[in-house]
């Protein structure tokens, strides 16, 4: 893989030249070690298709999805004025990001605080640039059984169902569906700030009983599109059935095809 080529916002003001989109990268894609990955992907993609993109850096603050969900109103509004103070002071129109906790929360929940944005989530976006022809897929995936398991803030809260699945079978597969799936699908168990705090009582982690759905199809590959999802997918791949399946975000599915 060549070098990964990105700027962020200030260096496109520096030279007095805007960037077409901001790609916002979310506190996991930022961080977390396996989400980094995602987000290089992601980048790659973008590069291979000439996208003109900027990202905040560290002017970036997390979205306020997690404080808004665990009923922190107040340090939402602040986590949420600041993203949005920076980004119209950059002029931003367009976002996409492969969180779809940020997609739903800089969507729906910006507006109302100034924050009016087009936003787009990396599935949607790259099968656009397919269909613009400014990304030709190379490779296939024939031979494998891929299940997708469908975010809670990008399906059932968004209605973003049919991306990802064209972007898999865009590599000569067809999706393997779990019964719970699309508007029925079932969490992976860090919805709603979940991912944070210790499960109550019960008789199995959510995320075991997503897993077991999903390896009972004996799949190669369990794809999602975000960054949570894969975490808590790959642990539970880890507990149920060590190395039974690798669980890849879509992103990375179309990188290493193009």
């Amino acid at each position: 893989m060549s070098e990964l080529q990105v700027k962020t916002m200030a260096e496109f003001m520096a030279e007095g030249k805007e960037a077409e989109l901001l790609f916002w990268v979310g506190s996991a894609g930022s961080f977390d070690d396996r989400a980094k990955k995602i987000t290089k992907a992601f980048v790659q993609i973008m590069n291979k298709a000439g996208v003109n993109f900027g990202v905040l850096g560290t002017e970036e603050s997390s979205s306020g999805d997690a404080a808004k969900r665990a009923g922190n109103e107040f340090l939402f509004q602040m986590q949420a004025m600041t993203n949005i103070e920076v980004m119209n002071a950059y002029k931003v129109k367009r976002i996409v990001t492969t969180c779809p906790h940020s997609y739903n929360t800089i969507k729906n929940e910006y507006p109302s605080l100034g924050g009016n944005y087009n936003v787009q989530h990396h599935t949607e976006f790259i099968s656009n640039l397919i269909t613009e022809g400014k990304l030709t897929i190379t490779g296939d995936l024939k031979g494998k059984e891929i299940v997708y398991h469908d975010p809670c803030y990008l399906g059932r809260a968004n209605g973003v169902y049919d991306s990802p699945r064209s972007l898999i079978r865009s590599l000569g597969v067809d999706v393997v569906e779990m019964k719970r799936s699309k508007s029925r699908s079932f969490c992976c168990g860090a919805g709603g700030s979940q991912m944070f705090k210790d499960a109550e009582r019960g008789d199995k982690e959510i995320n075991i009983d997503r897993t077991e759905e999903a390896l009972a199809l004996k799949p190669d590959i369990i794809a999602t599109g975000c960054p949570f999802c894969n975490t808590m997918m790959t642990d539970g791949v880890k507990a149920v059935d060590d190395g039974a399946a690798q669980v890849l975000d879509i992103a990375e599915l179309i990188a290493n095809n193009i």
